[in-house]
């Protein structure tokens, strides 16, 4: 049996995310969450809210085993598709669960207690807000601390709500009380530090013989054009904490001896 944990993904959907009429945020605060529970994102997708580009995306992302964070669309108005698509891409049907119509309808009554509408769930627009309880069937509820409409979750897929204020708390839930198994289970670490006056095509070779030295350790190397004023590699390495501090020797070795300083030069 493999050893290795899942990969987590993040899904954003949304045409408004590709048309930079709204900024995404969901990503650095999923990497924020990740890190915390010493986990790692493995990849990112945007996508636009068309059904059949959810539905294609969903279907061969549920083929993965992935643990999988989806954002946006799943709310009731005509560009939320998001739950339609999920259904279509398992091959299962809609329908509303009961959980999910009790903490509805409750939400509604706690509007009207506040003078916020009707509490009576057969008005026409209460009706409407019953379809964000519509999941694809074998779904659980993701509860919402912000307003009691909850997400939905299968497949180890959590479909949220686009807005950040509802879909970080329920983040930091399917975290804690799903994966909880996973928290700190690898030990990894990432060194870094900055080399002047050294070419990227020159410590090339020494990152390949540093990943073939130490296999589980991988190396990196991002050139900057002078952001601080002068040229300059952040090269390190990330892995295993043991074998980490071996690579960073050798890298830092390397780099010296092929001529980069570690200093930047003076003005």
């Amino acid at each position: 049996m493999s050893t290795t944990p899942p990969k987590i993904r993040l899904i954003i959907i949304g045409d408004e995310i590709l048309s930079g009429r709204r900024q995404d945020k969901h990503f650095a605060k999923l990497v924020e969450l990740l890190s915390q529970r010493g986990l790692q994102l493995g990849g990112a997708e945007f996508i636009s809210d068309e059904r059949a580009v959810i539905a294609d995306t969903l279907r061969r992302s549920f083929r993965t085993g992935d643990i999988v964070f989806c954002c946006g669309g799943i709310g009731a108005t005509p560009d939320d598709q998001t739950r339609q698509a999920a259904a279509e891409a398992l091959g299962v049907e809609l329908a509303l669960h009961p959980e999910a119509a009790r903490l509805i309808a409750e939400r509604c009554a706690d509007n009207e207690r506040r003078g916020q509408g009707s509490g009576d769930m057969s008005l026409p627009e209460n009706q409407q807000r019953l379809q964000m309880g519509v999941f694809p069937v074998g779904a659980e509820i993701v509860p919402n601390p912000y307003n009691k409409i909850p997400g939905f979750f299968i497949q180890d897929h959590t479909f949220m709500p686009g807005f950040p204020v509802m879909a970080w708390p329920m983040m930091e839930w399917t975290l804690d009380a799903r994966y909880s198994q996973l928290h700190h289970k690898q030990r990894r670490v990432e060194h870094s530090f900055l080399v002047f006056k050294l070419p990227e095509s020159r410590i090339t070779p020494a990152l390949e013989e540093l990943e073939r030295r130490w296999p589980g350790i991988k190396a990196f190397s991002l050139p900057s054009m002078g952001e601080t004023g002068h040229p300059h590699i952040d090269l390190g390495v990330k892995g295993e904490p043991e074998a980490a501090a071996l690579a960073l020797e050798f890298l830092r070795g390397e780099a010296i001896r092929m001529g980069g300083e570690l200093n930047p030069p003076q003005k």
